[in-house]
């Protein structure tokens, strides 16, 4: 039962949050990534020597890089540990943040994007603060999974991009919501690059302490903005329950309840595309390190660390080739381009033996990152304006389930395909490109202007 002072057919209009500026979301998005980027390799790398401390195990990588080190039993016991709390911490957000980002971002359609902003960015802050006391006092590594549910309660990374999404949908017509979508992924993929840049060269010089401050600080930062600084993007935000399965119903009846002017064939279906592009998107990047490090590449750090560079340009590249070719085609064409290119970037992983190569597949991936910002524009164009939050929550439970997919199909296929073909798993990513091409070519066939439609309001 849903009980309420006022009846729900006239929800009170809640009272405007005291704002120092009306600033964008994009500073937000950046400053989260920028965090989760520097924090990411360090706690993995910090969980691997506290499990080598705690074994006794002092291996270091031979200079060659290609040294075998399946023979070393300890060595594998910190790999395998390290792996599982990995998989603990990643599981536990993911199975809480099911439920929280799904909750909180239908709650956003009607509270407005704000709450949602900051409660997100606190859960973030949590989980960095307990990060810091682990490593300043040497706590459980235990601590590490009790941070991440602690963030994935409050939101998670999924229910920040959810409501920056939604508040790009909110404010942007439909011929610049592409353009807006591929602006804000853009700069997840700058604050990538610059923390990816940053995180190992200060790992080096002053150990992990530092960048976990580092991260914290930029967290508190972030927190402060969209508290005080973040304009709201919602027309008439106004006062609704939080604790409710409505917020969940909502979300299910994107894509099971009759609506005359949108098709919910296509909204499945571009969830469907989207889904496929992340699991091959994630699964690639899972397993390329270990395919650099590995025989016969032989990456070091110094190539590893242009390799890292080299995985988050095309979120620049894709922005500015996105913005040209708009202009003499169609989103979803660009997406087909973005695909077919990806598709050769997959297949040069898969054949490369060399250095040169591989940078050659990292060249082809130039426009691979524009496909996920035409779809998500499409699937904004579907629903009505008051639906742009629960569709972006979906969106970021497809986006999770997705990376999970990710880990469990590449990390257990490249070991079982080392026997007879080491490149594998980025021919299967490449055949499972063509699924969202198929996809994307029909619907765009199919309702060629989509956003033209005009849909109503709901009442």
């Amino acid at each position: 039962m849903e009980g309420s002072a006022s009846p729900p057919d006239k929800p009170r209009a809640r009272p405007a949050a005291a704002v120092l500026c009306r600033g964008p979301v994009e500073p937000l998005v950046f400053l989260a990534n920028f965090a989760l980027v520097l924090q990411g390799p360090l706690t993995t790398q910090y969980l691997w020597h506290r499990f080598s401390a705690d074994l006794g195990y002092n291996g270091t990588r031979q200079r060659g890089g290609c040294s075998n080190r399946s023979a070393d039993p300890t060595m594998q016991e910190v790999e395998t540990l390290t792996s599982h709390w990995t998989l603990y911490m990643n599981v536990g957000g993911f199975l809480v943040g099911l439920f929280s980002s799904t909750l909180l971002g239908a709650w956003s359609d009607g509270v407005g994007r704000r709450p949602l902003l900051v409660l997100a960015s606190l859960g973030l802050l949590l989980q960095a603060l307990v990060s810091v006391f682990v490593v300043q006092l040497q706590l459980h590594v235990g601590y590490f999974v009790l941070g991440r549910i602690l963030c994935a309660l409050l939101g998670d990374f999924g229910g920040l991009l959810a409501a920056s999404f939604a508040s790009v949908a909110d404010v942007s017509s439909s011929r610049s919501r592409t353009f807006r979508m591929a602006l804000l992924e853009a700069s997840i993929g700058v604050a990538g690059m610059l923390a990816s840049l940053l995180g190992g060269h200060w790992l080096r010089a002053q150990g992990y302490a530092n960048p976990f401050w580092l991260a914290l600080a930029l967290l508190i930062a972030m927190t402060l903005y969209a508290a005080f600084c973040f304009g709201e993007t919602l027309k008439e935000p106004k006062s609704t329950r939080l604790f409710t399965f409505r917020h969940h119903r909502s979300i299910v009846q994107l894509y099971v309840a009759p609506a005359p002017e949108k098709s919910r064939k296509h909204l499945a279906l571009y969830s469907l595309a989207i889904f496929v592009v992340i699991t091959v998107h994630f699964g690639a990047q899972d397993i390329l390190t270990l395919y650099e490090l590995s025989t016969p590449l032989c990456w070091d750090s110094k190539l590893i660390g242009y390799g890292s560079a080299a995985q988050h340009l095309p979120y620049l590249t894709s922005l500015l080739v996105l913005k040209l070719l708009q202009h003499c085609l169609a989103d979803a064409w660009v997406a087909e381009i973005g695909l077919a290119f990806n598709i050769l970037g997959m297949v040069v992983f898969a054949f490369a033996t060399i250095t040169p190569l591989m940078f050659t597949g990292y060249g082809l991936l130039f426009l691979s990152l524009v496909i996920t910002p035409v779809i998500r524009a499409k699937l904004s164009k579907l629903v009505r304006e008051t639906e742009q939050g629960a569709l972006f929550s979906a969106v970021a439970c497809v986006n999770n389930l997705a990376m999970l997919t990710a880990s469990g199909i590449f990390n257990s296929l490249y070991p079982a395909t080392l026997n007879f073909m080491k490149g594998f798993p980025f021919l299967l990513g490449a055949g499972l490109l063509l699924i969202p091409a198929v996809l994307i070519g029909m619907l765009e066939k199919a309702v060629p202007h989509p956003e033209f439609q005009q849909f109503p309001q709901s009442p």
